[in-house]
């Protein structure tokens, strides 16, 4: 079981399945959420259990984005499929296994960072490197 949850305690989570290798996305509204790029996993729906009130933006017209309403932290992005991201930084303790695999909207990314991990890099949305999920 792997757990995890907001800042102040009031949003938690549990996932009762395996965890997507984890993707840093560098879009515009990643950055805007977290004051940087966002490192994302991701889990099948049907095996989050979510217990405390998360607040939904809708930040385009295919995902919306969940945060704690009490301390703000951003935990969710939803959008369409059968898996919902999850921020790797809100995870209580990452699995042993659980590895940054890629970057994706790096034609966005801040220009006062560097991208020097070798890792896979996708200028736009890389589905094969969003959609990988454990089998």
């Amino acid at each position: 079981m792997i757990e995890g949850g907001c800042l102040c305690g009031k949003v938690r989570y549990r996932v009762s399945g395996a965890l997507r290798p984890v993707i840093a996305c560098h879009c515009r509204q990643c950055r805007k959420t977290s004051g940087h790029h966002v490192s994302a996993t991701s889990a099948r729906r049907d095996e989050i259990e979510v217990t405390g009130e998360v607040a939904w933006f809708d930040s385009s017209e295919e995902a919306r984005r969940g945060f704690c309403r009490v301390c703000g932290s951003n935990l969710f992005w939803d959008g369409p499929g059968t898996h919902l991201s999850i921020m790797a930084g809100t995870l209580d303790s990452e699995p042993p296994d659980l590895r940054l695999a890629g970057h994706i909207f790096v034609a966005d990314k801040g220009g006062y960072y560097e991208i020097a991990d070798g890792l896979p890099r996708a200028d736009a949305h890389d589905p094969d490197l969003t959609t990988r999920v454990p089998e």
